[in-house]
């Protein structure tokens, strides 16, 4: 391995003399190719007009049979002549047929090298080309697509592939800048209000210490909504980030810790909480898992109406541990739901507290993510939704260990089914 410490740096911008390139690399072996393929035909030949039995059959066709002729000296001294004037002349066609060998083999080299200069630009002319219009890719330019012709080959295969990446790259910037620019509306606007808030309480000559106390109170609560919003950001991008520990979890334990400090007892609004927690053993980290089931819970409770009904569940099947919280409340269309998952967004015909942002189910779905869980989200059959997070099946190198997560004031995690009727 060559030590490149020791190699002098090589000055930015300047220009190379000799750039070994695909398309010379191809024309060389090319060449190559052919000149071995020649040099083996040409050893070939050579070898079958070397042991040809001309001067054999010559010697056969003059040679008589011995007897008693007083001439036979003469006669085989004749046949010994003609034996090597024979074998010169075949030594020499021999070196003619070698020599005029070899020149055509160069000539040819030098045409199939040339053929092949040309055959591999005419093959890596769509890879120039693709690389020509990459190379002026931007983020301001990602709608521009490669759009290779011509045949279905390997070629056209890797445009379209690279077209495919464009378009999810497109995607993401897109919802990068719509995060961005909400997030941005998000937390200027109570800003902007709560200065207005005391501008105006300021500008009153009259303002006593309860009204100004009010203002405080009204600011506040306006931070708290800022700190909230702050808080999930936050996690949505530690989410996004992936996991920096992992650990056994059990989503039962979990969802009871959050069922129990989430959900007051009775519910207000009337509404029915079932739970049937059955245990799930999981790998991941506890307090993402903690925060997707809260945040499932707290939208649930968010959007059902007064009078409706919230179930959840906890199961392993099919070997994967499996969240489900359902709700009741207004029928929500089947193509709408990717929009739900997505930072900022909410549903027109979702009525709910004002409490919330538009982040909690984008959080669970960054959850989920770095989990390698999936999501299925459905319309519930009496309107609301219905929600089921899948885990993957927990490693068998990492078996499940009793109290592998607590709640925050170190009391044991509750199981208990709170079942509350509506109100006559």
């Amino acid at each position: 391995m060559p030590d490149t410490a020791s190699e002098p740096a090589r000055a930015p911008g300047r220009p190379t003399l000799f750039r070994w390139s695909a398309r010379l690399r191809l024309t060389m072996l090319y060449g190559l190719l052919f000149l071995l393929s020649g040099a083996a035909l040409l050893a070939f030949t050579y070898l079958l007009v070397a042991r040809s039995p001309v001067a054999k059959a010559a010697k056969f066709t003059t040679r008589q049979e011995p007897g008693g002729n007083p001439d036979e000296p003469a006669l085989n001294r004749g046949i010994t002549d003609i034996e090597y004037l024979v074998s010169q002349q075949h030594e020499a066609e021999l070196r003619a047929l070698l020599t005029e060998s070899g020149i055509a083999l160069g000539v040819m080299t030098g045409v199939s090298v040339a053929l092949g200069w040309v055959m591999a630009g005419r093959v890596l002319r769509p890879v120039s080309e693709m690389a020509d219009k990459a190379r002026r890719l931007s983020e301001h330019n990602l709608h521009e697509r490669l759009a290779v012709t011509g045949p279905a080959d390997e070629l056209k295969g890797l445009g379209d592939t690279f077209d495919g990446l464009l378009s999810r790259l497109e995607a993401a910037f897109e919802a990068q800048r719509r995060f961005v620019a909400n997030a941005s509306h998000e937390l200027r606007t109570p800003l902007t209000l709560q200065r207005a808030t005391i501008e105006v309480e300021l500008s009153d000559p009259d303002a006593d210490a309860r009204s100004l106390r009010a203002v405080c109170e009204r600011v506040l609560a306006a931070g708290e909504n800022q700190e909230r919003l702050i808080e999930g950001l936050l996690t949505l991008a530690s989410s996004q980030r992936g996991l920096d520990r992992r650990g056994p979890v059990d989503l039962a334990e979990v969802t009871a810790v959050v069922v129990h400090e989430r959900c007051p007892d009775p519910p207000g609004n009337d509404l029915r909480i079932e739970t049937t927690l059955d245990a799930a053993d999981t790998y991941g980290d506890a307090r993402l898992v903690e925060r997707l089931v809260a945040n499932l819970i707290e939208n649930a409770l968010r959007y059902t109406p007064r009078g409706g009904w919230i179930k959840v569940s906890t199961s392993t099947r099919t070997g994967r541990p499996t969240l489900v919280v359902a709700n009741s409340g207004p029928e929500i269309p089947e193509d709408r739901l990717p929009a739900l998952f997505q930072p900022f967004q909410r549903l027109e015909s979702r009525v709910g507290t004002p409490d919330g942002h538009g982040l909690g189910l984008s959080i669970v779905a960054a959850v989920a993510t770095a989990h390698g869980a999936e999501i299925v989200a459905a319309p519930g059959e009496e309107g609301g939704l219905h929600l089921s997070v899948v885990f993957p099946r927990p490693p068998d190198t990492a078996p499940r260990k009793p109290g592998a997560f607590h709640r925050q004031d170190g009391r044991p995690p509750t199981q208990a089914v709170l079942s509350v009727p509506p109100a006559p």
